[in-house]
């Protein structure tokens, strides 16, 4: 039997206003619909000991829609799905406390933190008139743009809002493509702020810094949504500003993180990367510029890309990359500044990023040898006070 995957096709929607309208108000009776049943499972829990499931919910429903027949002009998959969509949140959060982890118990969204809604079985001839329009039901025939042809066999469609702008993302049931061809290459990554990638091939990628770029405008938006009075339709349109600019800044990493990842994956069979904890690297004097660059994304994208073509990724604890040597393995401290230096050991004239990347492509592969130097496996991992 032929194996198949999963894959997620979005385009951009163009409704009308009196859809706009239709899409925004089932978008908020999902919102307050997943909060009452938040609250039904908190106070069921509390008062009886008892833990409602997504069943118990999607039994009442019809409950709901009796006692408030504004749900009657909601999709009655839409609503089950929003059952659904809780029921994954709690089974997240037991997973996390059974491993041990930070939990963080599900939590009520407010408007801006509720954007999408589900059809979980649309019709396989949901887009229809030559790929210009798609068929949500209880809405209507919503204009699409097809920017690319999708295929296989629909499974979800989910109707999302980013902004003003609204989308529908459809998963397909596709074959599983086969894997690229061999290259016969290996490369080790070290990321970075200046150049987001710089690879053991000694290759280059620079950041372009989306945030950075667009600090002077957003920081006259957000101090005149700051002089605008709350509830007022003034404040209303200043903060949808602040909220495109930022939107366009997450699209210009977004696509360059997607050029970057499929640029490797093309190129390599085997990928190293530093597994840097960016958490831990968010609360540093650096922040900014660790959030602007967006390695995990970065990073999330190159697995999804490496599985999808054949590809092994592999992340490399960061200890010590800048500071070996990648020709006689000297250990050296040196300070962020110092991107050159030469190294004591042997004499070699080293780039700082590029001998890192080196070294993290030699630990990625303990039986790998490179110019003649000692095989050499990842060291362990050290206190805070020894990385440099």
């Amino acid at each position: 039997m032929e194996s198949t995957t999963l894959r997620a096709f979005k385009y951009r929607l163009y409704p009308t206003k009196a859809q706009i309208a239709s899409l925004d108000t089932t978008l908020t009776l999902c919102q307050r619909l997943y909060n009452g049943m938040l609250e039904e499972r908190r106070g069921a829990y509390q008062k009886a000991g008892k833990s409602l499931t997504a069943y118990d919910q999607m039994k009442s429903l019809p409950e709901v829609k009796a006692a408030l027949p504004e749900y009657a002009g909601v999709n009655a998959q839409v609503l089950q799905d929003v059952a659904k969509r809780l029921d994954k949140s709690f089974k997240g959060f037991f997973r996390r406390v059974k491993a041990g982890q930070k939990a963080g118990y599900p939590r009520f969204r407010n408007r801006d933190r509720y954007d999408s809604f589900t059809y979980p079985q649309p019709s396989q001839n949901s887009v229809s008139g030559n790929g210009k329009h798609v068929y949500l039901p209880k809405i209507g025939n919503v204009r699409i743009k097809l920017h690319r042809p999708f295929s296989g066999k629909l499974r979800t469609l989910a109707v999302k809002r980013e902004g003003q702008e609204w989308y529908a993302v459809l998963t397909c049931e596709i074959p599983r493509p086969a894997p690229l061809p061999q290259t016969g290459n290996a490369v080790g990554i070290d990321l970075g702020v200046r150049h987001l990638i710089v690879t053991s091939d000694g290759d280059f990628e620079d950041n372009p810094r989306p945030l950075r770029t667009a600090q002077k405008r957003l920081r006259v938006l957000q101090r005149s949504l700051s002089r605008k009075k709350r509830g007022s339709k003034r404040r209303h349109k200043a903060r949808q500003a602040v909220a495109r600019l930022h939107l366009k800044v997450k699209r210009q990493r977004d696509d360059l993180h997607h050029k970057a990842a499929v640029k490797l994956v093309r190129a390599n069979d085997w990928i190293a990367y530093e597994n840097l904890s960016i958490t831990g690297l968010a609360r540093t004097r650096m922040a900014r510029s660790v959030l602007d660059a967006g390695w995990g994304s970065l990073i999330e994208k190159l697995i999804s890309k490496a599985e999808e073509a054949g590809r092994t990724v592999v992340g490399v604890h960061p200890a010590y990359t800048s500071q070996d040597c990648q020709l006689c393995g000297h250990r050296e401290k040196h300070s962020l500044s110092v991107r050159e230096f030469t190294c004591k050991g042997c004499g070699a004239f080293l780039n700082r990023d590029v001998n890192a990347a080196k070294n993290i492509l030699a630990w990625s592969m303990p039986s790998w040898t490179q110019g003649g130097s000692v095989e050499r496996a990842c060291p362990e991992k050290p206190r805070s006070s020894e990385l440099g």
